[in-house]
């Protein structure tokens, strides 16, 4: 891939990432969306459009640049065996999860029973494994990209959607910080893939929020835990009504 094409791609994360269509941009350009489009497509871009839509998203051209090579030297996803080996650990993926989330050494330390030396071993495997860049004194810094995420099905994912089944749903919700919504009803294929679309950009929403608020106090944070799920189902309860199909 040129550099052009990787530039172009990394400016069209961004824009996902900050909620912008291309009508937004159309506005900017005193184009049309179609050219827009277009100009995507082709990528085709004057410096001057360019350096236009980067204002629109409050940087310089410079930064698109260093995000294009800051998102190149990370990692979006690990290998099945990685995700073994940290879930075989429920310290180091107690430790895994905490650094996802921006916690620094001390706050892992004073929250969690974690021998301080066994704690510097668990950064040192995920500085191994590319998660993080473990620097002096134990600072952490992160090289996962925007859109990582853990393996569809795998080790980690199915690690916590047993304890989620047992542990997230043994609560009433009834408390200013919770809320849980169960929707039901009947829609057509485009309808649900327009509802589907909606819950992917609430999700880019949460992290959004999650990297604004990284800046924070650790008192001023607290953890929390979304569950975003829709999928054609029918209350086994029911199902002993239900009429047999003709063969």
């Amino acid at each position: 891939m040129s550099q052009t094409s990787r530039l172009i791609q990394t400016l069209k994360k961004v824009l996902k990432a900050q909620g912008k269509t291309y009508a937004d941009i159309a506005l900017v350009l005193q184009l049309s969306e179609a050219s827009v489009k277009r100009l995507f497509a082709q990528q085709n871009f004057s410096l001057q459009r360019l350096d236009c839509i980067c204002q629109s998203l409050g940087m310089e051209i410079s930064d698109l640049v260093q995000q294009m090579g800051q998102d190149e030297a990370r990692i979006s996803a690990l290998s099945a065996e990685q995700e073994r080996e940290i879930v075989a650990d429920l310290e180091l993926l107690l430790v895994t999860v905490c650094v996802l989330n921006r916690w620094d050494f001390a706050q892992i330390l004073n929250f969690f029973a974690i021998d301080e030396l066994r704690c510097v071993q668990h950064l040192a495997k995920l500085d191994r494994l590319k998660v993080i860049d473990l620097q002096v004194n134990n600072r952490v810094r992160l090289r996962v990209s925007a859109n990582f995420k853990w393996r569809e099905n795998g080790p980690i994912q199915c690690f916590f959607m047993d304890k989620l089944q047992e542990e997230f749903f043994n609560s009433r919700f009834d408390h200013s910080q919770e809320q849980l919504l169960v929707l039901n009803g009947m829609l057509s294929p485009r309808s649900n893939q327009q509802f589907q679309d909606k819950l992917e950009q609430l999700a880019q929403e949460f992290d959004q929020l999650n990297n604004d608020d990284a800046k924070l106090t650790f008192k001023a944070r607290f953890g929390v835990t979304v569950v975003l799920a829709m999928r054609p189902w029918r209350y086994g309860l029911f199902k002993r009504f239900l009429k047999r199909e003709k063969t």
